[in-house]
């Protein structure tokens, strides 16, 4: 009997140190190195494919003359001429440096207002409840309805361009910042509380902590409608005085008919717009996640 008993207890504690050990391999975080060839094969291979995808698409419905018009449709080739003659010119850096830094100081300045905004509106009912529902609308107004405005208000120059982006990017930004504090877990504030952090210092070291999911999330939508509201502002309100970015870029393509310049703009917006989100917001939101143990290096 005294035997069967300890049997029992040495298999309870097997189980258990098993158990035990199986957590603590859950819990552990492989920190070697990725090898180049799952790098290439998981994160390089794909979008380069895509790419290719895209192009050999472009190449076959001019060469099989599915559009008749090659005015309508150019070859890829042709793009690419039109970009290389503006890189060799000096003409390319240019376009892109003079949208890029409009939209950055843009969208620092939306997250300099918004941010506030967001926290005061989801953590003050009354301004909640007033200019809250104003917030949503505002963010779903397409940004290209406040050019107009911009313009008669403050003329063509670079403030109307910075207001356009604030209107566009600055409801996102707070509307995410108020989700984000919307789903923050009430026993959290009550720690907080119990703890001494209240007001300012609560909103610093609680509220902000753990609203962060959201409002990343805000940010990334913020600079998406920044982008779009200035690439509506610049083809609109193009002006000598304002310098050539790529709306303006795109524009006179259209003026003058060329659809390789228009092309060359399309895509020049489009990797922009890809490589502020591959160098800032992704770095960023995988911070967020791995900071909450969401994700684990393999």
């Amino acid at each position: 009997m005294a035997s069967t008993d300890s049997t029992a207890v040495a298999k309870d504690g097997n189980d258990l140190a098993g158990l035990e050990a199986g957590l603590d391999a859950l819990e552990t975080r492989q920190t070697g190195r990725v090898p180049f060839r799952r790098t290439f094969t998981q994160k390089i291979l794909p979008p380069v494919l895509a790419v290719v995808l895209v192009l050999a698409v472009w190449q076959a419905l001019v060469s099989f003359k599915v559009v008749d018009d090659p005015t309508k449709l150019p070859a890829p080739s042709e793009v690419w001429d039109v970009v290389q003659t503006a890189w060799l010119q000096g003409e390319l850096l240019g376009y892109i440096w003079t949208s890029v830094s409009r939209g950055l100081l843009g969208f620092l300045l939306a997250l300099v207002i918004g941010t506030p905004l967001g926290l005061i509106v989801a953590r003050v009912k009354f301004i909640r409840a007033a200019i809250g529902p104003i917030l949503s609308g505002l963010q779903s107004l397409p940004s290209v309805a406040w050019v107009p405005p911009a313009v008669i208000w403050l003329g063509l120059n670079n403030s109307m361009m910075y207001a356009v982006i604030l209107l566009g990017a600055v409801p996102s930004i707070a509307n995410g910042l108020v989700s984000g504090v919307d789903q923050v877990p009430p026993l959290f504030l009550r720690a907080g509380r119990t703890l001494g952090a209240t007001g300012l210092k609560g909103t610093w070291h609680i509220v902000l902590p753990a609203a962060l999911p959201g409002y990343v999330a805000g940010l990334k939508q913020g600079w998406a409608f920044a982008w779009r509201s200035l690439m509506a502002a610049e083809i609109i309100a193009s002006f000598p005085d304002l310098g050539v970015g790529l709306g303006q870029l795109l524009e006179n393509g259209r003026n003058a008919s060329d659809m390789a310049m228009v092309f060359e703009a399309i895509l020049l917006i489009l990797v922009v717009g890809i490589a502020i989100d591959l160098l800032i917001f992704s770095p960023l939101e995988r911070w967020v996640l791995r900071s909450r143990g969401l994700l684990v290096k393999n």
